[in-house]
């Protein structure tokens, strides 16, 4: 199948979404201009046009994209061509009202804003078959066409009548008896027992705590429906043009998608990414969603979109200081994206989205945002033929799957303090701050290249990951796995004991009292640190080989912290200084460590192939010692000992002999 590769072709693919339907066409030649300047050399065309290329029903309009492929063409400049279905014409919901969404309190959602389309809707996957048919058969001799974007940001949930129908065809096919159904919802609970499948509904508002099962499938069978959409479009285009690529954009870490399902039915992986430029964590978060795509394409990824500048959807929308949009664009290479873009090329003057940054800004090519972007396109120049292609190595997993998200994000569950997300970027953190690079793995993944194993929360496992986690340990494998972990199976039916037994052995827990979640203000004290978020009663069985006490409270002298031989369990969450202490030590103990040792405080040292990233997220000037001679590949320069970096300063090294 083609790759990503067969469209960056040692090169790092830099630009972003074009919209010049919104500009008078005597703007596009300047377009072409400075995006030439800027080292732009790809685009993504049409990704909301489909009320210009279809104005009326069947009626197809051509002409204007023509002209945009062939100017592309002439500029050098490659085009990602995109199915325009996420945002469908008004007309197509004015004739058509089947094809709109129903939210769960069965409130039709209308046209106006974009993404108001069913998944489920007949009529909607028909019409969407039909615009890109139409475009693939137009443009697949097109010598700027690159790669194919189905679609956007694929968002939207239905619980309307024909989700309906299509919810129970999808729990035949998993369950196939209403007998299976009912045993794997536990409706035998008030009285939900199904006795004919029309009786099913999706997850629509009741009169009190909904069916968590039901809603677990509802979310599985959401994910399906989106993807039913997007392999319908891809096989599409992949009909016509067989050589070249296939994308739809992730949003990071979206609630709706189980992202690890999709990446398998993709060519190229591609995110966007929009951390905030004032959230101190913000390059963390940029990190861990690098990490996690990257791990979802076992190789070089796509940054499809992220801002230039400040969005327009926040409470406050600050723009990005110098150097920052160049640093975390940087980050994304060193993570191993093989291409760069925005959202969007150049900053619209009207609708709802006027306040959100282009790469062109309103203040036009003189602006800060165009020239910064200038500079980072002569970077990604410079490093496209030493980093295209080239892996991010790492030797610890942290695992994650949306299906043990959605099973424990109910509405009835021991605390709603925190969420999951929460979990896994404080798992994420201590492993970032600590210097360490790691990749994603689902829980029933091949881990034997992983020396350490990390499991922030996976609140329902089934018995093929119980295994798999099992497997690791004995294969000589380090596993640490936090709080709420191994409690339900595949259909969020608790385990006897409250924790797989498996896993109990495993750590050296005889009995799992009872959970004690805290307050959003409370901490719990143990030896050495104070525990945040949780803590649980845990009765040890006498095999564990080290253990870290709670002091004090219903808790005093119970563990918070086990290991058995090379498997930990932590029955609370760490306060940031001590969770970071401990993952360093486990992973120093499994002869991990990091890149360099002695790093200043905000500095990241990636390894990307042969080359090493060394990524300054503060703001005062510091000093890296280096192992010996290095050329800077984003200056020319050898180095030889040590390398300053600036404000948001980067540094792309590769050994010279001594």
């Amino acid at each position: 199948m083609p790759s990503l590769a067969d469209t960056t072709r040692d090169r790092i693919l830099f630009g972003g979404d074009y919209n010049p339907e919104q500009w008078p066409e005597e703007t596009w030649p300047e377009d072409v201009r400075l995006m030439q300047a800027a080292g732009v050399n790809s685009v993504t065309l049409g990704v909301f046009s489909w009320s210009r290329l279809e104005p009326r029903p069947g009626v197809h309009d051509f002409g204007w994209l023509d002209r945009l492929m062939d100017l592309m063409h002439a500029g050098g400049i490659g085009v990602v061509l995109a199915t325009p279905t996420a945002s469908p014409p008004p007309w197509l919901g004015r004739l058509h009202p089947d094809t709109l969404p129903v939210d769960e309190d069965g409130r039709t959602e209308r046209w106006g804003g974009r993404q108001h389309f069913s998944h489920s809707s007949g009529t909607y996957r028909r019409h969407a078959a039909a615009i890109t048919e139409a475009l693939a058969a137009r443009y697949e001799g097109h010598p700027a066409l690159t790669m194919w974007h189905v679609n956007n940001e694929y968002c939207t949930f239905d619980h309307g009548d024909e989700a309906a129908v299509r919810f129970r065809r999808w729990l035949r096919d998993r369950y196939g008896t209403l007998d299976a159904l009912n045993t794997a919802w536990g409706t035998a609970f008030w009285s939900q027992g199904y006795g004919d499948w029309d009786e099913i509904l999706p997850a629509r508002r009741t009169h009190y705590l909904k069916n968590p099962t039901q809603v677990l499938d509802f979310r599985r069978f959401t994910s399906d429906m989106l993807l039913e959409c997007f392999t319908a479009e891809r096989d599409i285009v992949r009909r016509h043009t067989p050589h070249l690529p296939v994308t739809t954009n992730f949003m990071p870490l979206w609630h709706g998608q189980d992202a690890w399902r999709w990446a398998e039915e993709e060519d190229v992986v591609s995110v966007d990414l929009y951390p905030d430029p004032r959230d101190p964590l913000g390059a963390q978060h940029g990190a861990l969603v690098q990490d996690m795509t990257r791990s979802q394409a076992r190789g070089p990824w796509m940054l499809m979109e992220q801002a230039a500048g400040p969005v327009n959807w926040r409470g406050v929308n600050h723009p990005k200081p110098r150097g920052l949009n160049r640093l975390w664009s940087l980050q994304a290479v060193a993570r191993g994206a093989d291409a760069v873009c925005y959202f969007q090329w150049r900053q619209s003057r009207q609708g709802a989205e006027k306040f959100h940054s282009g790469m062109v800004g309103h203040a036009g090519e003189e602006g800060r945002t165009y020239q910064e972007v200038k500079r980072l396109g002569a970077d990604l120049a410079g490093l496209g033929p030493h980093v295209a292609g080239t892996r991010t190595a790492a030797d610890v997993a942290v695992l994650h799957d949306w299906h043990s998200w959605w099973a424990g994000d109910q509405e009835a569950r021991p605390s709603t303090r925190f969420g999951y997300p929460d979990v896994l970027h404080a798992w994420h953190r201590a492993l970032w701050e600590g210097r360490l690079t790691t990749d994603f793995a689902h829980p029933e993944h091949d881990l034997t290249s992983y020396r350490v194993v990390v499991v922030p929360q996976l609140y329902a496992l089934t018995d093929a990951a119980v295994d798999n986690l099992l497997a690791h340990v004995r294969r000589g494998g380090t596993l640490v796995c936090g709080f709420l972990t191994g409690v339900a199976d595949q259909d969020d039916r608790v385990r006897p004991g409250g924790m797989d037994a498996r896993l109990r052995a495993l750590f050296g827990i005889r009995t799992l009292h009872e959970w004690w979640p805290l307050e959003a203000d409370e901490t719990a004290a143990c030896e050495g640190f104070r525990g945040t978020l949780w803590s649980e009663e845990i009765e040890p069985d006498g095999t564990a080989a080290e253990t870290v006490p709670y002091r004090g409270g219903e808790l005093d002298g119970l563990p918070a912290v086990l290991r058995k031989g090379r498997a930990w369990y932590l029955s609370t969450l760490p306060e940031p200084a001590a969770l970071r202490e401990l993952l360093a030590r486990v992973c120093a103990e499994a002869g991990v460590r990091p890149v360099l040792d002695g790093l200043p405080a905000g500095v990241e040292a990636v390894r990307r192939g042969d080359l090493l990233f060394l990524l300054h997220h503060g703001r005062d000037t510091v000093t890296v010692d280096l192992p010996g001679p290095h050329r800077d590949l984003l200056t020319g320069e050898t180095v030889t000992d040590r390398v300053t970096l600036a404000r948001h300063g980067v540094a792309v090294l590769t050994e010279r002999p001594s």
